[in-house]
């Protein structure tokens, strides 16, 4: 076993379902449950950066480990990237923000089942000076109107996540390409949400944030949220469990312990019970 791993590091980077193949054989030679192994070897979450960056996970992974000794990895990164990273099993459990895509990824056989998870909302947040008068618009669609009319910057993820997601569907909905004043008052930063919000606050320009982060975020100096509350902006969270006939590496007794812990009350208690500066972050809604 040992030879066989020493000559697969020599050939190149191991991947982790061949890794997982030759543990496995390993296990069974030595004539060791496989079970048994499964609940020891962990899982991997591919999450989305919200949940990470708020500190979500620094509070619910230790009361889920101690209650289930299972280890649980977090790959955080954007939604559209954690989802393909799912479709190629490079993970356990899916945990991310884009409902509609969710439900494909399901639907197209890469996961089992999606179970809502928590839900918090979107905000605009923008300069005080607020230059397209962002404070006194009626709803998101007018929000996005006055941002559009008066030429103002925004700064958008441009990176395929949950939140980018959002905000080309509410940019759709208000009737506008934000494409055509790509490196004019639009501009893409390909990047995650708290270097969006850093780039947003040296260019003084607007951006659309989940709550949680901008919560959590420390270099807010001029900007403030100046467009909130409105159900457009609602967000929700979904978790799956990576499908083990596609993926037979997948651990999926221990994704599905994980799965279970968080729709069920104990983990719904835990995320209801998650603040940051004395504000709750998320919102649990499961129903298992």
């Amino acid at each position: 076993m040992y030879q066989r791993f020493a000559q697969a590091k020599a050939d190149g980077p191991i991947s982790r379902p061949v890794l997982w193949r030759m543990l496995v054989t390993g296990v069974l030679l030595a004539g060791l449950p496989f079970l048994a192994l499964a609940d020891r070897a962990g899982i991997v979450i591919q999450s989305t950066t919200s949940t990470a960056n708020s500190g979500l996970y620094d509070h619910l992974l230790p009361l889920f480990e101690k209650a289930h000794d299972i280890k649980v990895n977090v790959v955080a990164v954007g939604t559209g990237q954690a989802i393909r990273n799912a479709a190629r099993g490079d993970g356990d459990v899916l945990l991310v923000h884009a409902e509609s895509d969710e439900k494909e990824f399901v639907r197209d056989g890469w996961g089992v089942r999606r179970f809502d998870l928590m839900f918090n909302d979107f905000v605009l947040v923008g300069p005080a000076s607020d230059p397209a008068s962002l404070s006194e618009a009626e709803n998101v669609r007018d929000a996005l109107v006055r941002i559009s009319r008066e030429k103002a910057l925004f700064a958008s993820r441009g990176d395929d996540s949950g939140t980018h997601k959002k905000e080309l569907a509410l940019w759709d909905a208000a009737g506008i390409d934000p494409s055509d004043a790509s490196r004019d008052w639009y501009r893409e930063t390909g990047s995650g949400m708290g270097a969006t919000l850093n780039i947003a606050v040296g260019m003084g320009a607007y951006c659309l944030t989940d709550r949680a982060t901008w919560i959590s975020f420390a270099n807010k100096r001029g900007l403030k949220v100046l467009y909130e509350d409105d159900p457009p902006l609602f967000n929700q969270y979904g978790i799956i469990l990576i499908n083990p006939k596609r993926h037979p590496h997948v651990n999926a007794l221990a994704g599905q312990k994980f799965i279970d812990w968080m729709i069920g009350k104990e983990g719904q208690r835990a995320i209801a019970s998650f603040r940051s500066g004395g504000q709750q972050l998320f919102f649990p809604n499961a129903s298992p």
